[in-house]
């Protein structure tokens, strides 16, 4: 495999992103930004606006979906930035959307503006023009629609029919899964700008500060008099460095190791929040503990990692422990295909893996071999091996879409899983 370097230029960062802006209000007829409240998006959204106005193409879009349990601090921000702003055209959903909850086994998702559970409301709806609650106001929307669904849909319904720009104001040095992005060869891109991936026949993702620096985004608020959300002034007080300072919602499976921010930075909010979401208090306590696998895991006294995976299983909800086995035998069946494994089905009535071995499959390397109780570290962290403890470690780092056994989010899975939850119950 080729490596991937950074190609260092002869221009700073903010240099490229203004000609990148430049180019897109170009070439667009309509452009709007993604805007959470963050630090990222909120020092892009004042660039795009300086560029615009010096080309006479203001207003620009702005979509903020609100996700309800969030900060106070956030909301004066995004207040600040775009109400009553005539440069901005802004969008403010508060609708009943369906949010990863990565904190609990007995609820996956929870989901925002719920108007069953008003009384639960982290915070009162705002009540600006530019605020959207009714789910009829969207022809795609559908109650309870999952994040990554509404986002695309509102992008073609922004664009009707017009060539569309949405700018996204995500950074590689972020995580591998934002480079990822970026650098992905098999998406289809606009005229092979890396930065940017087609969403639809007419709108195209840009990533214009995919390559800014944590240093880069404080360093323009501090050289060009930036707005920004003040609740960064109190995590960085609270010790945090300007690395772990994150502020989007806080049950994601990456997110949730700065939940207890929440209970540091407001606390009468985090007290609602405790009352919203199931196991944010426990998340908040373990999340950065061995008991869901944010520090290396141990494997208990008298257990090889094949029966306490086995264990874990039993302990879990019945939905869940079905759910997970559905994704583990498509993981078996992989590797017994493609590596050489026996099969290990599970066994109902013992509650344990059995191993077998699949008459479809053709063994050329001779004998199959037993899935191993646990391999070098390294191999498994780069998913060439199987092994027990990768198992285990899913299940204890709640990670429900198995992204450590390299599945991905797929299109229904929820629907999916919320059948299951009716047809085994808890």
């Amino acid at each position: 495999m080729t490596s991937v370097h950074k190609q260092y230029l002869d221009k700073n960062v903010y240099e490229a992103t203004i000609e990148r802006l430049e180019l897109i209000l170009d070439e667009f007829e309509k452009v709007y930004i993604s805007f959470s409240g963050g630090k990222d998006s909120s020092v892009l959204l004042q660039i795009l606006l300086e560029v615009a106005e010096r080309k006479g193409k203001l207003p620009v879009g702005a979509l903020f979906v609100d996700l309800e349990a969030q900060y106070k601090a956030t909301i004066r921000h995004v207040e600040e930035m775009i109400i009553d702003n005539p440069k901005v055209e802004p969008y403010w959903i508060c609708l009943p959307i369906n949010l990863r909850n990565a904190v609990s086994v007995y609820q996956s998702q929870w989901q925002c503006w719920n108007p069953e559970e008003k009384e639960k409301w982290v915070r009162e709806m705002p009540k600006y023009d530019c605020v959207i609650s009714d789910v009829n106001f969207f022809p795609f929307f559908r109650y309870g629609m999952e994040f990554e669904d509404f986002v695309p849909k509102f992008g073609e319904w922004y664009a009707k029919g017009k060539k569309t720009a949405c700018l996204v104001a995500i950074r590689t040095d972020e995580s591998l899964n934002r480079f990822r992005t970026i650098k992905s060869t098999k998406k289809e891109t606009y005229k092979g700008l890396g930065y940017s991936t087609k969403i639809s026949e007419n709108v195209y993702n840009f990533y214009p500060i995919y390559d800014w620096r944590t240093e880069d985004i404080w360093t323009a608020v501090g050289k060009f008099n930036f707005k920004y959300n003040k609740i960064y002034d109190l995590i960085y007080m609270k010790g945090k460095s300007i690395h772990e300072a994150r502020i989007c919602q806080p049950y994601g499976d990456d997110q949730r190791k700065g939940l207890e921010l929440f209970r540091y930075t407001e606390p009468d909010t985090w007290a609602k929040v405790v009352e919203r979401v199931s196991g944010a208090n426990y998340g908040n306590m373990y999340v950065n503990t061995y008991l869901m696998g944010r520090r290396k895991v141990i494997l208990p006294e008298g257990h090889t990692w094949k029966s306490y995976t086995e264990f874990l299983l039993n302990t879990l909800p019945r939905f869940e422990k079905e759910w997970y086995l559905r994704k583990f035998d498509v993981f078996f069946k992989w590797w017994a295909k493609k590596g050489n494994y026996y099969y290990p089905r599970y066994d109902r009535e013992k509650e344990k893996f059995v191993y077998e071995v699949i008459d479809e499959h053709n063994y050329a390397d001779g004998l199959p071999k037993v899935i191993p109780d646990y391999a070098e570290r390294k191999m498994e962290t780069e998913r060439k091996v199987p092994s027990w403890r990768r198992l285990a470690e899913v299940i204890i780092k709640n990670d429900k879409l198995c992204k450590r056994l390299t599945f991905s989010g797929t299109v229904g899975q929820y629907a999916l899983y919320e059948h299951l939850r009716d047809v085994y119950g808890y």
